[in-house]
């Protein structure tokens, strides 16, 4: 393993541009919980598990029609948890190495939780491809687009989690809101903020000159996407993936994987990199 991370360490010193991508790994090391199969998701929430609803179930736009008292006891619930957790260390680990490429970095994600902009990360230079649960949309489709949830709190019965107030309300038709997030089923997801983000992401990639260098941290294979996008970058533009997971960590071949949490092997990589600036 000591190899791996000097490898991987020698790759970040030698590139110009960073790219992170991240799944719902990244944020473990926060204190987020493991939605990763259904024993992971009733860990987290014992009400659903004596509902017998399932994660896939649960994010659902259904519930905002048939049941938004129990809707917004799930999203209200990750509202508040997610403005509540303090990011690890290794967000600022990789703001801190991507300064030194003379491209700078952008981020790829499917999280939801809005942790790379609370940790510093510009807004324009993160894609978040599964939405933001800090914005929201309304339900009946006015036309509002996408608003922010800033100032939305959401009181919830935790033992049957339902809301027990009042839910967000469409400022323009008074209708329903709902968190601008693709979820499971969902043909009504409004995409144009994240469309927004994906026509920077691509002007940014294809305007690089020099070395590219990904690093993946939490994306596992259930729900691929982030992988898929991680390696068909990484072959596009022949650049060295560094692949960080402490169970799927298969690469193609020729690239990097490091069988670990993320926020421990980025305080390792880091190790190595302020050792080599520190070499006369």
């Amino acid at each position: 393993m000591d190899s791996t991370i000097k490898k991987a360490a020698s790759e970040i010193l030698s590139g110009q541009a960073l790219l992170v991508t991240a799944g719902a790994g990244m944020g473990v090391d926060s204190g987020l919980p493991d939605f990763r199969g259904e024993e992971g998701f009733w860990k987290a929430y014992p009400p659903y598990a004596k509902m017998g609803i399932r994660f896939e179930e649960m994010a659902n736009p259904y519930w905002f029609q048939q049941d938004p008292n129990l809707a917004w006891g799930f999203y209200g619930h990750r509202l508040s948890l997610y403005r509540n957790t303090v990011p690890h260390a290794g967000f600022g680990l990789l703001r801190k190495w991507s300064q030194r490429m003379p491209h700078g970095m952008f981020v790829y994600t499917t999280n939801v939780d809005g942790q790379f902009q609370r940790s510093g990360f510009e807004e324009t230079r993160v894609v978040e491809t599964h939405g933001s649960i800090h914005h929201l949309q309304c339900i009946k489709q006015c036309g509002i687009g996408i608003f922010s949830a800033d100032g939305i709190e959401i009181d919830i019965d935790k033992e049957t989690m339902r809301s027990r107030g009042p839910m967000p309300i469409c400022p323009r038709c008074g209708g329903l809101a709902r968190p601008n997030i693709l979820m499971f089923n969902d043909w009504n997801w409004d995409e144009a903020r994240t469309e927004s983000q994906q026509w920077r992401f691509e002007d940014w990639i294809r305007s690089i000159p020099g070395r590219l260098v990904v690093i993946e941290c939490g994306a596992g294979v259930a729900l691929p996407r982030i992988r898929r996008v991680s390696e068909e970058i990484s072959r596009r533009y022949q650049a060295t993936l560094i692949r960080i997971n402490p169970r799927d960590c298969d690469v193609p071949d020729r690239q990097i994987s490091i069988a670990m949490d993320s926020l421990a092997a980025l305080q390792s990589i880091d190790a190595i990199l302020d050792g080599e600036s520190q070499t006369p």
